[in-house]
């Protein structure tokens, strides 16, 4: 067997989780953002993420209201979630630096989604060179980079944007 070290994810596999329901529905109504790993929030949307990356920075744009059906969000959510979403783009290309990012949402059950009763878009920067041998030969991927560090990064990135204020340096970016 082959043994990849990252004692970084032990706080993950431990982490105290009494979730009941839907995840994008509890952890906006948890005390601790950071602990959440929501990095900001907006009106209707929140910015979380992954704890599961593809590549650090890997975030996930949500809805606060659970619909799993996109053509159910309201106007005011529809442009809401687009402008965290480009405000989520602005705080990576900033703290991170990639050279690129993917996003996108998995609509429906058969889409590959791990939650599908509750949209929510993924963004996911991208470097050249990111994707080598590990995954294809090994089955194997490396994140290079702890999620508390990238957390630290992408929230003061956010605090940085306009419109924004920081009650508190564990709460999350508040876009205002």
């Amino acid at each position: 067997m082959d043994e990849l070290f990252a004692p970084w994810r032990i706080d993950w596999v431990e982490r105290d989780d009494d979730a009941d329901g839907c995840p994008f529905c509890v952890l906006p109504d948890r005390d601790a953002d950071r602990d959440s790993r929501i990095v900001a929030r907006s009106e209707h949307a929140f910015c979380l993420l992954n704890n599961a990356p593809y590549n650090p920075g890997h975030a996930m744009v949500i809805p606060y209201r659970h619909t799993g059906v996109y053509g159910e969000l309201t106007e005011a959510e529809l442009l809401d979630l687009s402008r965290l979403t480009q405000r989520t783009l602005r705080a990576i290309e900033t703290g991170l630096g990639p050279d690129g990012a993917n996003t996108g949402m998995n609509l429906g059950d058969s889409a590959g989604g791990s939650i599908d009763d509750h949209l929510h878009r993924h963004v996911v920067p991208r470097w050249n060179g990111d994707t080598n041998f590990m995954p294809v030969i090994d089955e194997t991927q490396v994140i290079v980079e702890a999620i508390d560090d990238t957390y630290d990064h992408l929230h003061a990135a956010f605090a940085d944007q306009d419109d924004t204020r920081v009650d508190d340096p564990d709460d999350a970016v508040r876009i205002v």
